[in-house]
């Protein structure tokens, strides 16, 4: 392991301790906001992820319980889906795309996923997210949105958050 990666490892770990957000808190995102496609596939344009971040992301993703990481079934190649395991019930199976794949992230390191619209909204008024160009096509998608790509460990805790955010609203875990 470099000793880049070891040292990016020991600053998430030690993030983890300490979630950034409670309900509705998001920090502001002080890093510049992507531009998106307007419509599907909804990509974000020219950003490049941090390699290391993206693993730590699914490493600590892989470790959340009742969550499986695969390939995708609604994405673009190369985009893993984030599925919720069969023994774990599902309260808002409206909100899931396809099967139990509640998010998945992209090559770019940006992530689809169903939130609560409450929260939804305060992502994107806080810079974090995007809405779905289908959000309002379908019911139950109002929270879909795009994930920006975390670019350093504390945009990371950040992401980590919404992403069981989203595990926890389809599951009716909040």
């Amino acid at each position: 392991m470099s000793i880049r990666r070891t040292f990016l490892s020991a600053m998430v770990m030690l993030a983890a301790a300490s979630s950034v957000f409670a309900a509705n808190e998001l920090p502001r995102r002080t890093t510049p906001i992507p531009e998106t496609t307007k419509g599907v596939p909804h990509v974000q344009i020219g950003v490049e992820p941090v390699p290391e971040i993206s693993a730590a992301l699914l490493d600590r993703v892989a470790m959340v319980p009742g969550v499986d990481i695969r390939n995708t079934v609604i994405s673009l190649p190369g985009a893993l889906g984030f599925w919720i395991t069969e023994d774990v019930a599902l309260a808002r199976p409206e909100v899931i795309v396809g099967g139990r794949e509640f998010a998945h992230i992209h090559p770019d390191g940006s992530l689809h996923a169903s939130l609560p619209p409450a929260l939804a909204k305060h992502a994107v008024e806080t810079g974090w997210a995007v809405s779905h160009p289908w959000a309002n096509q379908r019911p139950g998608w109002e929270g879909f949105v795009m994930i920006f790509t975390p670019t350093n460990a504390e945009e990371l805790e950040v992401v980590l958050d919404l992403v069981q955010a989203s595990y926890d609203f389809v599951t009716g875990q909040e």
